[in-house]
């Protein structure tokens, strides 16, 4: 199974696209003043020169408004030096200018050069550029109006609260990608979980329990054995399965199965079912049948994506393997395999005696995982949910749902 990948998302890029789309819009809008106003300007050539300026500014400097490492401080620092010269400039071109409330050569583009530090730098660099401008808009008035104040604090109020939105996003962000990073690093811990589960661990107490049975220097090397199971359960229990996961597995007037996994877990998914085809997940049950294990499966083919179908079955060996080892000695167990269009439902129900209530979090406590991470740990990780009811004197069943994946064949419409 491969290593999962954090994928990161950038609320930034949104914001630097639409600062590029206002710096071309509002360089256009700026030059086509001159000559929806012909009179306005008592020297056009200055207003000229400058838009011309300007325009070629704009498209030529594009790419630094691409993403926050492109917008660079020197640019941020000649992007508002000028718009501020512009604003200085426009009493120049326009005599006028300072006794009426008219737009400056810049007009609006200014904006977005206070616009790129609030997204660059946040609130502060906001308030430091707006205020600039400012300064620049109440020099060129002159006497400001009324008017004048009111534009003047629209922009610096405005520029402030988008850097604090971008500084607030920032955050959100990093914490998003850090609780991703610890959701990849934990599934993958209880993957390697699972497999040291269904081999290592088996195989340890499987050395004990016969080492014991033998006696002399056997029963030493089972000693030995026994104390390294002890140790690897703890090790790969702690940080991974909380002792108060049991509680989230008690419902209306069932118990949920506790199970103790001890050795010899058959159906472990393997390489060999490594890739993209469709598995028929009969052929992986099948040999799992007995003289006291039932199979009871649809007359058409199951079929799933070979890494899920392995997965499945390994949740159905596991079931099964706590049956052989806590339901008794004449326990039998039935398998019930159902194919619908949307999901595969295979359920594992035994005749044994039960389990008394709260022995599942007694069993995660002491490290014994099987079904926290050989059943329920594999069916969440294929978008599935396994349910174990168990009422005293009933037996117990296992539910195991596995939603079908895009492109995954198999699954007959029974409606």
């Amino acid at each position: 199974m491969a290593r999962e990948r954090v994928v990161r998302m950038s609320v930034e890029l949104p914001l630097w696209r639409a600062l590029a789309g206002y710096r071309v819009l509002t360089m256009l809008y700026a030059i086509l003043l001159i000559p929806l106003n012909p009179d306005k300007f008592e020297r056009p050539w200055v207003a000229y020169v400058f838009l011309a300026f300007l325009g070629v500014w704009t498209l030529a400097t594009l790419p630094f408004v691409r993403n926050a490492a492109s917008c660079t401080r020197p640019f941020l620092a000649a992007d508002l030096t000028i718009a501020v010269t512009g604003i200085m400039l426009t009493p120049l071109a326009d005599f006028q200018a300072q006794q009426t409330d008219g737009p400056t050569l810049p007009s609006i583009w200014t904006a977005g050069s206070v616009l790129a530090f609030a997204i660059k730098g946040g609130w502060r660099w906001a308030g430091l550029a707006s205020s600039l401008v400012a300064v620049a808009n109440m020099v060129e008035r002159g006497d400001p109006t009324g008017d004048t104040f009111h534009n003047v604090l629209l922009v610096w109020v405005a520029s402030i609260a988008i850097g604090y939105v971008v500084e607030v996003a920032r955050a959100s962000e990093r914490t998003l990608a850090r609780a991703l990073e610890i959701e990849a690093a934990t599934r993958e811990r209880e993957r390697l979980a699972r497999d040291i589960h269904d081999g290592v661990l088996q195989v340890l107490a499987m050395v004990q329990r016969r080492g014991n049975a033998i006696g002399g220097e056997a029963a030493e090397l089972g000693r030995m054995a026994g104390e390294q199971e002890i140790a690897l359960r703890t090790l790969v229990s702690s940080g991974l399965v909380p002792a108060s996961r049991a509680s989230e597995d008690v419902t209306q007037g069932a118990i949920v199965r506790s199970v103790e996994d001890d050795e010899d877990d058959a159906a472990r998914p393997g390489d060999a079912y490594a890739g993209d085809a469709d598995r028929d997940l009969r052929s992986l049950l099948a040999p799992r049948t007995g003289a006291r294990v039932t199979l009871s499966e649809p007359g058409a083919p199951v079929l799933l994506p070979a890494a899920a179908a392995a997965e499945l079955a390994a949740a159905v060996g596991a079931a099964l393997d706590n049956v052989e080892r806590h339901a008794g000695d004449g326990a039998r167990a039935w398998i019930l395999v159902e194919d619908w269009p949307d999901e595969v439902i295979v359920t594992v129900r035994d005749d044994g005696p039960g389990i008394p209530e709260g022995r599942l979090a007694q069993a995660e406590g002491e490290g014994r995982l099987g079904v926290a991470l050989s059943i329920r740990g594999r069916l969440r990780d294929l978008g599935g949910t396994a349910e174990l009811i168990s009422v005293p004197g009933q037996g117990t069943e296992v539910e195991l749902k596995v939603p079908r994946q895009a492109g995954a064949a198999g699954g007959k419409d029974r409606s």
